[in-house]
């Protein structure tokens, strides 16, 4: 038997007590897991500085390193988002839908968790916390595949959350991390029908695209962010300006910074100057035709307006009108975070209404989506896809539904 086997046997028989057990057992869980991180910082900081030391040796670009860093501010916040997941409710066993037939049975729609949800993701290490913590308060036992550059760093993490849950009544069996760096054991973790119930990979394009290929576990996509803010006519320049820096270059290396912004043609001689200057040489621009024509930019192809840069660089393009700018964002979109700066309600409304997107946003950065910046106190990712998880996905995207029917000795004729 396999080690990969091994664990996901492991995880599916902890699955059924889990999702049977109470709040405040899981609950308790997370305040000794919170305590073991913290007890273990050092730990796990000074793992972690081998894996940015191995990026740094590697030439990986420093938005991408800034990803992977952990740092006593960043262990806070694992501890933070923890605290917060505790406050909310727990998903599991809710019903607001209960009804009565003529026959008299009492049917009920009950929220119960998904079992086993298997996770891929790329860098960032607080994931692993994120990951667990909700996947314990929503009742589901979870599999953690990072990537090869956080090894170090999730593996220290595992332990000391394995630490906690050893000193509370929830079996440590319901976390599990594949340590295995070869890709031919992700192949068969995404082929693992009987003991995984989802499959969610987060990270680029290529990762999606593989897991997608590969998967006979069912899979929610989530990740890829070719963000836009779009600059119409009436918008306030300085709330332009302070949206767009934000959104670009307060972090980029994140699947919700902006990758390209798009101007309204009748402000842009007045704004485009300004952004560049805004902006100052910590953003390359590429830009289109009248761009140039305006500013002094790199010539913006084909393949910009598609990219997800992760990195300092934004695509700008001039449009005719809010038009031409949604088609843009529908063309070239990922449907995962979009931006309108206006002082026009018919143009908000028009661009809420019509942009498909997982999350669109009025006069606001698109750094926003993010499971604690929506109050979830964390995400499993955030979905692009329309089905019953969109957008970051909290505790009340990581259950699905229960009929319970209650009768006394009805049947049926």
């Amino acid at each position: 038997m396999s080690n990969l086997l091994e664990k996901c046997k492991k995880l599916k028989e902890a699955s059924i007590n889990l999702g049977a057990a109470d709040t405040c057992i899981k609950n308790q869980a997370l305040v000794k897991v919170a305590e073991n991180l913290n007890e273990h910082r050092g730990y796990i900081l000074s793992e972690n500085e081998k894996d940015v030391e191995a990026a740094i040796k590697a030439g990986t670009k420093e938005s991408l390193i800034d990803r992977l860093r952990l740092t006593d501010e960043r262990i806070d916040g694992m501890i933070d988002s923890i605290q917060t997941i505790l406050k909310l409710k727990d998903p599991i066993w809710r019903s607001n839908d209960v009804w009565t037939l003529e026959n008299g049975l009492t049917i009920s729609k009950m929220t119960v968790p998904l079992g086993v949800i298997g996770i891929i993701y790329e860098s960032r290490p607080n994931v692993t916390v994120d990951a667990f913590s909700l996947a314990l308060k929503s009742g589901n036992c979870i599999l953690l595949r990072g990537s090869s550059s956080a090894i170090n760093s999730n593996k220290a993490l595992v332990f000391a959350i394995k630490e906690g849950l050893k000193q509370s009544q929830i079996n440590p069996d319901v976390i599990e991390l594949i340590e295995e760096l070869d890709r031919s054991v992700v192949k068969e973790m995404l082929t693992l029908n009987e003991y995984i119930d989802v499959i969610i990979p987060r990270g680029g394009a290529d990762l999606i695209r593989f897991v997608v290929d590969h998967a006979t576990v069912p899979t929610i996509e989530t990740g890829v962010g070719n963000c836009h803010v779009y600059v119409d006519e009436s918008a306030d320049v300085e709330k332009a300006l302070k949206i767009l820096v934000n959104a670009k270059a307060q972090r980029p290396g994140v699947c919700n910074a902006c990758e390209t912004t798009l101007i309204h043609k009748n402000v842009a001689k007045e704004f485009l100057p300004q952004l560049k200057h805004a902006l100052k040489d910590q953003v390359e621009l590429r830009g289109c035709p009248q761009t140039k024509d305006i500013i002094s930019v790199e010539a913006a192809t084909e393949a910009d307006w598609l990219e997800e840069y992760l990195d300092y660089i934004l695509a700008v393009r001039v449009v005719n009108d809010l038009d031409e700018a949604i088609s843009h964002i529908q063309k070239y979109g990922t449907k995962h975070s979009e931006a309108i700066i206006t002082e026009n309600y018919t143009n908000a409304n028009t661009f809420t209404r019509k942009v498909d997107a997982a999350a669109v946003y009025v006069n606001a950065s698109t750094r926003f989506t993010d499971g604690g910046a929506f109050g979830f106190g964390g995400e499993l990712g955030i979905s692009t896809q329309k089905i019953h998880a969109r957008g970051p996905m909290g505790l009340n995207e990581l259950v699905t539904v229960k009929y319970t029917i209650v009768g006394n000795g009805q049947i049926r004729e």
